[in-house]
Protein backbone atom coordinates (compact mmCIF):
# COMPACT_ATOMS: atom_id res chain seq x y z
CA UNK A 1 0.00 0.00 0.00
CA UNK A 2 3.16 2.44 0.74
CA UNK A 3 4.40 1.74 -2.38
CA UNK A 4 1.38 2.85 -4.34
CA UNK A 5 1.41 5.78 -2.71
CA UNK A 6 4.46 6.87 -3.59
CA UNK A 7 5.36 9.85 -5.58
CA UNK A 8 8.50 10.31 -8.11
CA UNK A 9 8.53 13.57 -5.95
CA UNK A 10 8.54 12.27 -2.50
CA UNK A 11 11.95 13.61 -0.14
CA UNK A 12 13.48 14.69 -3.39
CA UNK A 13 15.14 17.83 -3.98
CA UNK A 14 13.98 20.81 -6.27
CA UNK A 15 15.93 23.91 -6.88
CA UNK A 16 14.20 27.06 -8.25
CA UNK A 17 16.33 29.36 -10.54
CA UNK A 18 15.16 32.90 -9.70
CA UNK A 19 12.78 34.12 -7.28
CA UNK A 20 10.33 36.41 -9.15
CA UNK A 21 6.86 36.03 -8.74
CA UNK A 22 6.99 32.72 -10.78
CA UNK A 23 9.65 30.87 -9.02
CA UNK A 24 7.99 32.33 -5.49
CA UNK A 25 4.80 31.13 -6.91
CA UNK A 26 5.37 27.97 -7.92
CA UNK A 27 7.07 27.03 -4.19
CA UNK A 28 3.81 28.92 -2.39
CA UNK A 29 2.02 26.26 -4.71
CA UNK A 30 3.90 23.14 -4.02
CA UNK A 31 3.10 23.72 -0.32
CA UNK A 32 -0.52 24.30 -1.06
CA UNK A 33 -0.93 21.21 -3.22
CA UNK A 34 1.50 18.57 -1.70
CA UNK A 35 -0.23 15.81 -0.27
CA UNK A 36 0.27 16.23 3.93
CA UNK A 37 0.30 12.13 3.89
CA UNK A 38 3.66 12.12 1.83
CA UNK A 39 7.13 13.48 2.78
CA UNK A 40 7.32 16.86 1.19
CA UNK A 41 10.40 17.81 -1.30
CA UNK A 42 12.67 20.01 -0.58
CA UNK A 43 12.90 23.31 -2.32
CA UNK A 44 15.72 26.43 -2.62
CA UNK A 45 15.10 29.23 -4.46
CA UNK A 46 18.36 31.34 -5.48
CA UNK A 47 17.68 34.47 -6.11
CA UNK A 48 19.72 37.38 -7.31
CA UNK A 49 18.20 40.06 -5.35
CA UNK A 50 18.80 41.16 -1.97
CA UNK A 51 16.84 40.43 0.93
CA UNK A 52 16.31 43.82 2.07
CA UNK A 53 13.35 45.41 -0.17
CA UNK A 54 14.38 48.54 0.24
CA UNK A 55 17.72 47.49 -2.01
CA UNK A 56 15.64 45.35 -4.84
CA UNK A 57 15.27 46.66 -7.88
CA UNK A 58 11.99 46.77 -8.33
CA UNK A 59 10.17 50.81 -7.96
CA UNK A 60 6.95 50.07 -9.77
CA UNK A 61 3.95 48.59 -10.17
CA UNK A 62 2.27 45.83 -12.26
CA UNK A 63 -1.33 44.75 -13.09
CA UNK A 64 -3.37 41.67 -12.36
CA UNK A 65 -6.31 40.98 -14.23
CA UNK A 66 -9.96 39.25 -12.64
CA UNK A 67 -11.84 38.85 -15.90
CA UNK A 68 -10.59 35.46 -16.74
CA UNK A 69 -9.17 32.42 -15.96
CA UNK A 70 -5.45 33.53 -17.26
CA UNK A 71 -5.68 36.51 -14.62
CA UNK A 72 -3.20 36.63 -11.98
CA UNK A 73 -5.79 37.11 -9.18
CA UNK A 74 -7.34 33.23 -9.78
CA UNK A 75 -4.06 32.43 -9.78
CA UNK A 76 -3.64 34.17 -6.66
CA UNK A 77 -6.81 33.02 -5.16
CA UNK A 78 -5.80 29.41 -5.88
CA UNK A 79 -2.79 30.15 -3.79
CA UNK A 80 -4.46 31.29 -1.10
CA UNK A 81 -3.02 35.17 -1.07
CA UNK A 82 -5.50 36.55 -2.97
CA UNK A 83 -6.75 38.78 0.08
CA UNK A 84 -3.28 39.88 1.25
CA UNK A 85 -2.17 40.88 -2.67
CA UNK A 86 -5.37 43.13 -3.04
CA UNK A 87 -5.03 44.87 0.55
CA UNK A 88 -1.93 46.15 -1.11
CA UNK A 89 -3.33 47.30 -4.51
CA UNK A 90 -2.63 50.68 -5.02
CA UNK A 91 -5.96 51.44 -7.75
CA UNK A 92 -8.70 49.26 -9.07
CA UNK A 93 -10.21 47.62 -5.98
CA UNK A 94 -14.16 48.78 -4.91
CA UNK A 95 -14.74 49.91 -8.50
CA UNK A 96 -11.88 52.87 -8.27
CA UNK A 97 -9.68 53.30 -11.00
CA UNK A 98 -9.32 52.22 -14.83
CA UNK A 99 -6.96 51.47 -17.53
CA UNK A 100 -7.61 54.63 -19.93
CA UNK A 101 -6.36 56.09 -22.94
CA UNK A 102 -5.60 59.78 -23.49
CA UNK A 103 -5.04 62.03 -25.97
CA UNK A 104 -1.92 64.02 -25.98
CA UNK A 105 -4.25 66.94 -24.44
CA UNK A 106 -5.46 64.16 -21.47
CA UNK A 107 -8.88 63.78 -22.99
CA UNK A 108 -10.10 60.51 -22.66
CA UNK A 109 -10.43 58.67 -25.44
CA UNK A 110 -11.80 55.11 -23.58
CA UNK A 111 -12.16 54.23 -20.07
CA UNK A 112 -12.31 50.30 -19.82
CA UNK A 113 -13.75 48.39 -17.15
CA UNK A 114 -14.41 44.95 -17.31
CA UNK A 115 -16.83 42.43 -14.90
CA UNK A 116 -14.35 40.36 -12.27
CA UNK A 117 -14.98 36.76 -12.67
CA UNK A 118 -17.53 35.51 -9.63
CA UNK A 119 -15.39 35.07 -6.66
CA UNK A 120 -12.68 37.74 -7.66
CA UNK A 121 -12.56 41.13 -6.37
CA UNK A 122 -11.85 43.33 -8.89
CA UNK A 123 -10.96 43.12 -12.53
CA UNK A 124 -8.02 44.70 -12.61
CA UNK A 125 -5.81 45.64 -9.94
CA UNK A 126 -2.50 47.76 -9.87
CA UNK A 127 0.16 46.52 -7.18
CA UNK A 128 3.87 46.84 -6.30
CA UNK A 129 5.83 44.24 -7.58
CA UNK A 130 8.03 44.59 -4.70
CA UNK A 131 4.78 44.35 -2.65
CA UNK A 132 3.80 41.12 -4.84
CA UNK A 133 6.56 39.67 -3.91
CA UNK A 134 6.92 40.12 -0.63
CA UNK A 135 3.50 38.68 0.02
CA UNK A 136 5.02 35.68 -1.99
CA UNK A 137 8.40 34.77 -0.40
CA UNK A 138 6.69 35.18 3.03
CA UNK A 139 4.50 32.15 2.15
CA UNK A 140 7.15 29.78 0.77
CA UNK A 141 9.53 30.74 3.41
CA UNK A 142 6.02 29.63 6.13
CA UNK A 143 7.11 26.16 5.13
CA UNK A 144 10.35 24.79 6.47
CA UNK A 145 10.91 22.60 3.65
CA UNK A 146 11.60 26.27 1.18
CA UNK A 147 15.02 28.64 1.59
CA UNK A 148 16.07 31.21 -0.38
CA UNK A 149 20.06 32.26 -0.91
CA UNK A 150 19.41 35.77 -1.70
CA UNK A 151 21.88 37.86 -3.95
CA UNK A 152 22.62 34.60 -5.36
CA UNK A 153 22.53 34.01 -9.27
CA UNK A 154 23.36 30.99 -11.57
CA UNK A 155 25.83 30.90 -13.42
CA UNK A 156 25.76 27.50 -15.05
CA UNK A 157 23.93 23.84 -15.39
CA UNK A 158 24.98 20.49 -16.33
CA UNK A 159 23.30 17.16 -16.07
CA UNK A 160 25.38 14.43 -13.71
CA UNK A 161 25.78 10.96 -14.37
CA UNK A 162 23.38 9.77 -12.05
CA UNK A 163 20.54 11.59 -13.62
CA UNK A 164 20.65 14.69 -11.17
CA UNK A 165 21.18 18.20 -12.14
CA UNK A 166 23.95 20.48 -10.64
CA UNK A 167 23.11 24.28 -10.70
CA UNK A 168 27.08 26.18 -10.05
CA UNK A 169 26.02 29.33 -8.77
CA UNK A 170 28.14 32.68 -7.43
CA UNK A 171 26.69 34.76 -4.05
CA UNK A 172 27.38 38.80 -5.03
CA UNK A 173 29.92 40.08 -7.20
CA UNK A 174 33.18 38.60 -5.47
CA UNK A 175 31.72 35.40 -4.12
CA UNK A 176 33.16 32.12 -5.03
CA UNK A 177 31.05 30.28 -7.21
CA UNK A 178 29.18 26.77 -5.05
CA UNK A 179 27.15 24.19 -6.28
CA UNK A 180 23.44 23.33 -5.45
CA UNK A 181 22.72 19.37 -6.80
CA UNK A 182 19.26 18.78 -7.18
CA UNK A 183 16.69 16.40 -8.46
CA UNK A 184 14.49 19.01 -10.58
CA UNK A 185 15.29 22.46 -11.61
CA UNK A 186 12.89 25.14 -12.45
CA UNK A 187 14.23 27.63 -14.15
CA UNK A 188 12.60 31.36 -13.71
CA UNK A 189 15.46 33.72 -14.03
CA UNK A 190 13.59 35.72 -16.00
CA UNK A 191 13.86 37.16 -19.49
CA UNK A 192 17.22 37.56 -20.04
CA UNK A 193 17.48 33.84 -18.76
CA UNK A 194 21.62 32.64 -18.10
CA UNK A 195 19.98 29.28 -17.96
CA UNK A 196 18.30 29.53 -20.95
CA UNK A 197 21.35 30.90 -22.91
CA UNK A 198 23.40 27.65 -21.72
CA UNK A 199 20.45 25.10 -21.85
CA UNK A 200 18.54 26.65 -25.44
CA UNK A 201 21.70 29.64 -26.67
CA UNK A 202 19.04 29.94 -30.21
CA UNK A 203 16.27 30.46 -28.40
CA UNK A 204 16.78 34.49 -27.96
CA UNK A 205 14.90 37.13 -27.34
CA UNK A 206 13.46 39.65 -30.30
CA UNK A 207 13.38 43.52 -30.95
CA UNK A 208 9.73 43.93 -30.37
CA UNK A 209 10.48 46.97 -32.63
CA UNK A 210 10.07 49.95 -29.76
CA UNK A 211 12.48 51.97 -26.83
CA UNK A 212 10.88 52.66 -23.71
CA UNK A 213 12.39 55.71 -21.88
CA UNK A 214 11.06 56.59 -17.93
CA UNK A 215 11.45 56.03 -14.60
CA UNK A 216 9.81 56.90 -11.20
CA UNK A 217 8.28 60.72 -10.35
CA UNK A 218 8.49 61.07 -6.83
CA UNK A 219 5.87 63.78 -5.15
CA UNK A 220 5.98 65.71 -1.58
CA UNK A 221 2.54 64.75 -1.44
CA UNK A 222 0.27 62.88 -3.29
CA UNK A 223 0.40 62.23 -7.33
CA UNK A 224 -1.46 64.10 -9.98
CA UNK A 225 -4.92 63.95 -9.65
CA UNK A 226 -5.64 61.87 -12.55
CA UNK A 227 -2.79 59.65 -12.32
CA UNK A 228 -3.69 58.85 -8.43
CA UNK A 229 -5.74 55.50 -9.41
CA UNK A 230 -6.34 55.73 -13.49
CA UNK A 231 -3.58 53.99 -15.18
CA UNK A 232 -2.66 53.64 -19.19
CA UNK A 233 -1.60 54.96 -21.95
CA UNK A 234 -1.43 58.95 -23.29
CA UNK A 235 -1.16 58.84 -27.33
CA UNK A 236 0.35 61.91 -29.06
CA UNK A 237 -1.26 60.93 -32.47
CA UNK A 238 2.34 61.31 -34.52
CA UNK A 239 3.59 57.96 -32.91
CA UNK A 240 4.83 58.58 -29.37
CA UNK A 241 3.53 56.66 -26.10
CA UNK A 242 3.54 57.40 -22.63
CA UNK A 243 2.02 55.04 -20.30
CA UNK A 244 1.56 55.96 -16.66
CA UNK A 245 0.69 53.74 -13.50
CA UNK A 246 0.74 54.73 -9.95
CA UNK A 247 3.54 52.86 -7.76
CA UNK A 248 1.78 54.17 -4.24
CA UNK A 249 0.44 57.46 -2.78
CA UNK A 250 3.78 59.15 -3.65
CA UNK A 251 4.81 58.21 -6.92
CA UNK A 252 4.08 57.24 -10.44
CA UNK A 253 5.91 55.14 -13.05
CA UNK A 254 5.98 56.87 -16.39
CA UNK A 255 7.48 55.51 -19.75
CA UNK A 256 7.82 56.79 -23.18
CA UNK A 257 7.66 54.95 -25.95
CA UNK A 258 8.70 55.28 -29.57
CA UNK A 259 9.18 52.87 -32.46
CA UNK A 260 12.80 52.83 -33.46
CA UNK A 261 15.07 50.81 -35.24
CA UNK A 262 16.75 48.18 -33.06
CA UNK A 263 20.70 50.26 -32.26
CA UNK A 264 21.11 49.18 -28.57
CA UNK A 265 19.98 52.46 -25.75
CA UNK A 266 23.41 52.74 -24.73
CA UNK A 267 22.22 53.99 -21.29
CA UNK A 268 24.51 53.28 -18.37
CA UNK A 269 22.11 53.14 -15.10
CA UNK A 270 25.08 53.98 -12.82
CA UNK A 271 25.56 57.10 -14.45
CA UNK A 272 24.16 60.41 -13.63
CA UNK A 273 24.74 62.12 -17.04
CA UNK A 274 23.37 58.90 -18.96
CA UNK A 275 20.03 59.92 -16.48
CA UNK A 276 19.73 63.33 -17.62
CA UNK A 277 19.88 61.92 -21.08
CA UNK A 278 17.33 59.53 -21.54
CA UNK A 279 14.75 61.92 -19.15
CA UNK A 280 15.48 65.00 -21.87
CA UNK A 281 15.48 62.54 -24.75
CA UNK A 282 12.07 61.30 -23.07
CA UNK A 283 10.67 65.04 -22.80
CA UNK A 284 11.59 66.07 -26.29
CA UNK A 285 9.89 62.83 -27.47
CA UNK A 286 6.62 63.61 -25.46
CA UNK A 287 6.55 67.20 -26.47
CA UNK A 288 3.20 67.32 -27.42
CA UNK A 289 1.74 65.69 -24.08
CA UNK A 290 -0.01 68.43 -22.29
CA UNK A 291 0.45 68.81 -18.43
CA UNK A 292 1.45 67.13 -15.92
CA UNK A 293 3.45 65.71 -18.00
CA UNK A 294 6.28 68.06 -17.81
CA UNK A 295 5.55 68.01 -14.09
CA UNK A 296 5.78 64.08 -14.33
CA UNK A 297 9.31 63.99 -15.89
CA UNK A 298 10.61 67.10 -13.39
CA UNK A 299 9.84 64.92 -10.49
CA UNK A 300 11.65 61.93 -12.05
CA UNK A 301 14.21 60.47 -9.46
CA UNK A 302 17.52 60.04 -11.34
CA UNK A 303 18.52 56.28 -9.96
CA UNK A 304 15.32 55.02 -11.12
CA UNK A 305 15.45 56.04 -14.99
CA UNK A 306 15.28 53.29 -17.55
CA UNK A 307 15.70 53.19 -21.44
CA UNK A 308 14.43 49.32 -22.62
CA UNK A 309 14.62 48.25 -25.83
CA UNK A 310 11.52 46.08 -25.94
CA UNK A 311 11.60 42.72 -26.83
CA UNK A 312 10.04 39.55 -26.15
CA UNK A 313 9.95 35.62 -27.21
CA UNK A 314 7.45 33.20 -27.80
CA UNK A 315 6.89 29.86 -25.48
CA UNK A 316 8.20 26.99 -26.20
CA UNK A 317 7.07 23.13 -25.64
CA UNK A 318 10.14 20.82 -23.93
CA UNK A 319 9.28 17.75 -25.31
CA UNK A 320 12.34 15.56 -26.19
CA UNK A 321 14.74 17.95 -24.06
CA UNK A 322 13.37 16.56 -20.91
CA UNK A 323 15.14 13.36 -21.43
CA UNK A 324 18.56 15.33 -21.48
CA UNK A 325 17.86 17.48 -18.31
CA UNK A 326 14.97 17.49 -16.14
CA UNK A 327 14.75 20.80 -16.10
CA UNK A 328 11.50 23.38 -17.17
CA UNK A 329 11.50 27.12 -18.14
CA UNK A 330 8.35 29.43 -16.70
CA UNK A 331 7.23 32.73 -16.60
CA UNK A 332 9.47 34.97 -18.76
CA UNK A 333 12.15 32.23 -18.72
CA UNK A 334 10.18 30.62 -21.28
CA UNK A 335 7.94 33.13 -22.86
CA UNK A 336 9.73 36.79 -22.20
CA UNK A 337 6.60 39.80 -22.80
CA UNK A 338 7.76 43.66 -23.72
CA UNK A 339 6.59 45.89 -21.00
CA UNK A 340 3.58 47.19 -23.41
CA UNK A 341 1.70 43.72 -22.65
CA UNK A 342 1.00 44.64 -18.78
CA UNK A 343 0.44 40.24 -18.49
CA UNK A 344 3.63 39.01 -17.66
CA UNK A 345 2.69 38.80 -14.03
CA UNK A 346 -0.29 37.00 -14.32
CA UNK A 347 1.64 34.51 -16.69
CA UNK A 348 4.21 33.93 -14.26
CA UNK A 349 1.43 33.59 -11.33
CA UNK A 350 -0.30 30.52 -13.55
CA UNK A 351 2.67 29.15 -14.67
CA UNK A 352 4.05 28.52 -10.80
CA UNK A 353 0.61 27.31 -9.83
CA UNK A 354 0.18 25.28 -12.90
CA UNK A 355 3.57 23.65 -13.11
CA UNK A 356 3.29 22.53 -9.45
CA UNK A 357 -0.58 21.24 -9.93
CA UNK A 358 0.95 18.92 -12.52
CA UNK A 359 3.49 18.00 -10.97
CA UNK A 360 1.33 17.21 -7.24
CA UNK A 361 -1.53 15.78 -9.04
CA UNK A 362 -2.11 12.17 -7.98
CA UNK A 363 -2.20 10.69 -11.39
CA UNK A 364 1.14 12.11 -12.26
CA UNK A 365 3.68 9.23 -13.32
CA UNK A 366 6.70 11.59 -13.92
CA UNK A 367 8.31 14.52 -14.05
CA UNK A 368 7.88 14.77 -17.96
CA UNK A 369 4.31 13.46 -17.96
CA UNK A 370 3.64 16.46 -15.17
CA UNK A 371 5.71 18.73 -17.93
CA UNK A 372 3.73 17.55 -20.85
CA UNK A 373 0.46 18.47 -19.49
CA UNK A 374 2.31 21.79 -17.97
CA UNK A 375 2.91 22.51 -21.88
CA UNK A 376 -0.46 21.83 -22.65
CA UNK A 377 -1.74 24.66 -20.96
CA UNK A 378 1.17 27.13 -20.47
CA UNK A 379 2.14 27.32 -23.79
CA UNK A 380 -1.18 28.51 -25.94
CA UNK A 381 -1.91 30.99 -23.22
CA UNK A 382 1.72 32.59 -23.76
CA UNK A 383 1.67 32.42 -27.61
CA UNK A 384 -1.82 34.57 -27.33
CA UNK A 385 -0.82 36.96 -25.30
CA UNK A 386 2.95 37.79 -27.11
CA UNK A 387 0.94 37.85 -30.33
CA UNK A 388 -1.44 40.32 -29.21
CA UNK A 389 0.94 42.46 -27.32
CA UNK A 390 2.70 43.16 -30.54
CA UNK A 391 -0.17 44.30 -32.38
CA UNK A 392 -1.04 46.89 -29.26
CA UNK A 393 2.63 48.01 -29.76
CA UNK A 394 2.47 48.27 -33.48
CA UNK A 395 -1.46 50.15 -33.10
CA UNK A 396 -0.44 51.99 -29.97
CA UNK A 397 2.43 53.83 -32.06
CA UNK A 398 0.98 54.35 -34.84
CA UNK A 399 -0.77 57.39 -36.55
CA UNK A 400 -3.48 59.25 -38.84
CA UNK A 401 -5.87 56.92 -40.12
CA UNK A 402 -5.31 53.81 -38.76
CA UNK A 403 -4.80 55.67 -35.01
CA UNK A 404 -7.96 57.17 -35.69
CA UNK A 405 -9.74 53.66 -36.76
CA UNK A 406 -8.20 52.28 -33.32
CA UNK A 407 -9.72 54.46 -30.97
CA UNK A 408 -12.73 54.20 -32.62
CA UNK A 409 -13.04 50.92 -32.65
CA UNK A 410 -12.13 50.52 -29.01
CA UNK A 411 -14.79 52.56 -28.18
CA UNK A 412 -17.04 50.06 -29.55
CA UNK A 413 -15.62 47.91 -27.56
CA UNK A 414 -14.16 45.41 -30.07
CA UNK A 415 -10.66 45.91 -29.19
CA UNK A 416 -10.95 44.95 -25.01
CA UNK A 417 -9.47 41.70 -25.18
CA UNK A 418 -6.24 43.51 -27.10
CA UNK A 419 -5.86 46.13 -24.72
CA UNK A 420 -6.08 44.37 -21.63
CA UNK A 421 -3.78 41.05 -22.74
CA UNK A 422 -6.77 38.74 -23.52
Amino acid sequence: MADDRKHFLEGKSIVVAGGGIAGSAFAVAIRRLWDPSLHPPTIVILERDSEDVSQQREGYSLSLAGHDNSGGLAALKKLGLLDDVVGRAVSGVEGKGAFKIWGPNWKEKISLKRKPMAGLPAASVRVARRELRQVLHDAALSSDTCSIQWETRCISVMRLENGRVRVTAQKGPDGRPHEEDCDLLVVADGASSKLRAVLRPDDKLQYAGAVLRGGLARFDRRTPKSLDEDWGFQLSGDGVSCFYSPVDKDSVVWAVGHMEPDQGTGFDSRSEKSALQVIAQARQLGARFHEPFETIVDHTDSTTVMCISARDKMPFSHGDELDKMPAVFIGDSNHALSPFAGFGANLALNDGWDLAEQLCCRGATSFAAAVRGYDAVSVPRAARIVKASRQKLRVGHSTGFRLWLFCFMLALGKFVGLVLGR
